[in-house]
């Protein structure tokens, strides 16, 4: 397609700026071949919707309904009521579509001219829910490409009824979320479809609602009375109404005195019936005029979308077809429709169109009659308009200008005053859209705008502040079932970011601001570029900081929903410093702008990428504020989390978190030690008593640390007392286990670890308290496996042996060596 001004303006503005378009043109303009264009060339990441079924196939997008999900009926978004009403949007999306949503730059709406203004402000409430809430379509772009004066949104009576109370009109430029952005109209004004300027000027008249006596005049030269052309000429007749075009096609059909064919399509996947680009099953007989519904493309481009021509021969596997002006006849098979879906590819970083579904048929149907709703975006050479009956706006303009030529067009009956109905509301729209039509400055001063707009929004640090706040807030509010200390923590990382990142971001935007006041394009400063390398550095590394001291410490909560929400709030946090020092690091080279838009949707995919890798590796366990010694801590909390869900049971009912820290902290060498910490009475330690002590005693050994006694019971608080050893002399004396249990008061299980220390010395053997064969198969458990704790032996050998028994062969295995 040639340049001209209009395209290329259009092309710019879609690129370099983000302003919101209408791209408009009257029929034949290449509104449609733009679009082609657009998905070669243009580096945004785009996605195509449209308001039909039909449209969507061609537009090779999806719907508007389907792909936002978005209730059929009226929608009142939630912007256009009163605060106090709910908002209409509840439906949940899918991860993938979040996603593909949140990486999105370019939303193109097709035959916008048919979208309700309550559609719109239904793509604006979901477009914010899952990007920027403060935006208009959450900051997507958007191009609406389509012509008023062709055909206008459809509203019930019911649905208005319901809606005109928000709404003076229905047409998408009524929009509430539109009307926020201050959209720009560009009109296609070449026409490629006709080249008659005698037609083209009363075609304009017809659009514009400007048609006098003479024009209509003019018009009606075309009306031929009884008018009846020979087959062979591939005339097709358009009409208002759906009934007249399939009466006069039934009625042509059963004319012909030949076999009947029937084709049935065959359909794979997701393809919806209300999109089947075709019937699905097609009636043919030779000698039928028949009209091809899809461009042929093959090399040698044979036909096209609304190319007339008629049967000549029907077999099973081809149909010929012999069209107006041809030398030769085209053999026609079937031809294939895609159902697409756009998905967002994690490798490649781009969206990408999957066919989803598909949809073979000939590319044929009858075509004596069409209905002038069904002819938008067709060209024929000749047809007979039967429009004196349109009900629509912008149907008689629609029905013309679907003619190649002033000759080619035969009027069925004259055109009237009253037929050529062109809405008032949109002739004003038009005509001020047309004194509005922005030029070279006007992309200048929006390149400008939109380029200062990302380096403010690289400089901007309020959603890292509003996350942290989030965190703040939660963890004060849930401080008892939380890690000891983390609120703490989180208070000590706001008041820093506060002095090394806030407040220098707003120095250095204020500073940056006096040098964005100059007229020119912030890529070419290279002034202000200098000062953005350096700013780039600096908050880098404070970032790089603030990522240190949050990997330095883990979060718990015995309550699972405060949990969730806290590692969802820390993981929010994680993604915002990950996006902004993505974006950073690519402008301490320099800021360019479509560099930067796309290293900013990239972040968030590399950042999902990255979550996932780093769930398949094992990570040992952070530091938990608080707590004295972190793996006996991490020893308690599996045992703890592994008891609850063998019982199905939330973990505070074991034991809560403060529990788990104070057990950490005290280290308790006997039930009453045990009792005395807050949370633990005399049930849990009936439940739980044996298995903590052993743990604690266990851990304490291995690492030679001191369990120092809250209370002796045998000497007074201020003797040193080896515990173990008065154990062990009491064993001496030929006391059983249970006897000094009872002696001491502690548990048989204690005093079991008290002796098991002397088994690596040979003071005591450990058949004397672990039967042999017992020994034996904890003993080749162990040398056979190499396991790395205790507990993983456990796991292994079940219920029947326990830790004591197990620690106590580990002893003898060391007194083997």
């Amino acid at each position: 397609m040639e340049t001209n001004t209009q395209l290329q303006l259009a092309s710019d503005f879609v690129q370099f700026t983000d302003r919101n378009i209408f791209l408009t043109g009257k029929a034949g303009t290449g509104k449609t071949t733009f679009l082609h264009n657009l998905r070669t060339h243009c580096p945004k990441r785009m996605i195509v919707v449209a308001p039909t079924g039909v449209a969507a196939i061609n537009a090779k997008g999806s719907t508007i309904h389907s792909f936002f999900q978005l209730p059929f009926g009226p929608y009142v978004a939630s912007q256009v009521k009163d605060d106090a009403t709910k908002s209409s949007y509840n439906r949940k999306m899918g991860r993938e579509k979040i996603n593909l949503i949140k990486s999105l730059d370019l939303l193109v709406i097709d035959e916008i001219s048919m979208v309700r203004a309550d559609t719109l402000d239904g793509i604006d409430e979901v477009l914010r829910r899952y990007r920027d809430r403060s935006k208009p379509f959450g900051g997507v772009q958007l191009l609406m490409i389509g012509d008023l004066h062709q055909l206008s949104p459809v509203v019930k009576d019911e649905d208005w009824h319901i809606l005109k109370n928000y709404y003076d009109n229905l047409y998408f430029f009524n929009s509430k979320a539109l009307l926020q952005t201050q959209p720009i109209s560009i009109e296609l004004k070449h026409i490629y479809r006709q080249s008659d300027t005698y037609f083209i000027d009363i075609l304009n008249a017809v659009r514009e609602n400007k048609i006098d006596v003479e024009t209509l005049e003019k018009l009606n030269k075309r009306y031929i009375p009884n008018f009846n052309p020979d087959e062979e000429e591939g005339y097709i007749t358009l009409t208002s109404h759906n009934q007249s075009a399939n009466q006069i096609n039934e009625e042509k059909l059963l004319s012909i005195k030949l076999k009947e064919y029937k084709f049935k399509a065959d359909v794979s996947g997701d393809f919806p019936e209300f999109s089947y680009p075709n019937a699905f099953e097609l009636v043919f007989k030779v000698g039928a005029q028949v009209m091809f519904v899809k461009n042929d493309i093959s090399r040698d481009k044979l036909y096209y979308n609304g190319k007339i021509g008629k049967i000549l021969e029907i077999r099973e596997e081809f149909i010929r077809v012999k069209c107006p002006g041809d030398a030769q006849e085209i053999v026609v098979g079937k031809a294939e429709w895609g159902n697409y879906k756009f998905e967002l590819n994690p490798e490649t970083k781009e969206i990408e169109e999957q066919v989803v579904g598909t949809f073979s048929q000939y590319p044929l149907k009858l075509a004596w009659a069409i209905t002038i709703h069904k002819s938008q975006g067709l060209t024929f050479e000749r047809a007979i308009i039967d429009a004196n009956a349109a009900f629509a706006h912008g149907q008689v303009y629609v029905a013309l200008s679907r003619c190649k030529s002033f000759e080619g067009m035969v009027l069925r009956t004259p055109i009237s005053f009253n037929s050529v109905k062109t809405d008032g509301t949109v002739s004003t729209y038009t005509k001020n859209a047309e004194q509005n039509e922005p030029n070279e400055k006007h992309l200048t001063d929006s390149k400008i705008s939109f380029q200062q707009n990302l380096l403010n929004d690289l400089f901007d640090f309020r959603q890292m502040k509003s996350v942290l706040f989030q965190c703040k807030k939660l963890a004060e509010e849930s401080h008892q079932v939380i890690s000891l200390g983390f609120l703490d923590l989180i208070n000590q990382l706001r008041e820093k970011t506060e002095e090394s990142i806030y407040a220098v971001a707003d120095k250095f935007k204020r500073q940056m601001g006096a040098q964005l006041q100059e007229n020119s394009l912030p890529e070419e400063n290279l002034v202000l570029q200098d000062r953005i390398k350096k700013g780039c550095v600096y908050f880098i590394d404070q970032l790089q900081n603030l990522e240190t001291d949050l990997s330095k410490v883990d979060f718990d909560a015995d309550n699972k929903a405060v949990k969730k929400s806290m590692n969802d709030v820390l993981e929010q946090l994680q993604k915002e410093i990950f996006m902004k020092q993505s974006a950073l690091k690519l402008c301490s080279d320099g800021f360019q702008t479509l560099s930067y838009l796309k290293t900013k949707a990239n972040a968030e995919i590399d950042f999902n990428n990255q979550k996932l890798k780093a769930s398949a590796i094992e990570k040992p366990a952070k530091a938990v504020s608080g707590v004295n010694h972190q793996d006996l801590y991490q020893m308690f909390k599996k045992w703890r989390d592994d008891l609850a869900a063998e019982n199905n049971v939330p973990v505070y009912q074991v034991l809560p978190q403060k529990v788990l820290t104070d057990l950490v902290n005290k280290l308790p060498s006997n039930f009453e030690e045990l009792e005395s910490i807050k949370g633990i009475g005399k049930v849990k330690v009936k439940q739980y008593g044996n298995e903590l002590l052993t743990m604690i005693a266990d851990f304490c050994e291995r690492k030679d640390i001191s369990q120092t006694p809250f209370q002796v019971l045998i000497k007074t608080k201020s003797e040193k007392v080896d515990t173990k050893k008065l154990s062990l002399d009491l064993f001496k004396e030929g006391k059983t286990v249970t006897e000094i249990a009872e002696i001491r008061g502690f548990t048989a299980s204690t005093i079991e670890t008290h002796l098991t220390h002397y088994i690596e010395t040979a003071e005591v053997n450990i058949y004397d308290f672990v039967d042999k064969s017992k020994v034996e198969r904890i003993q080749e458990y162990i040398l056979e496996n190499k396991p790395a704790s205790m507990n993983d032996t456990k796991a292994a050998l079940g219920n029947d042996v326990s830790y004591d028994e197990i620690k106590a062969v580990m002893k003898f295995l060391a007194l083997q060596g």
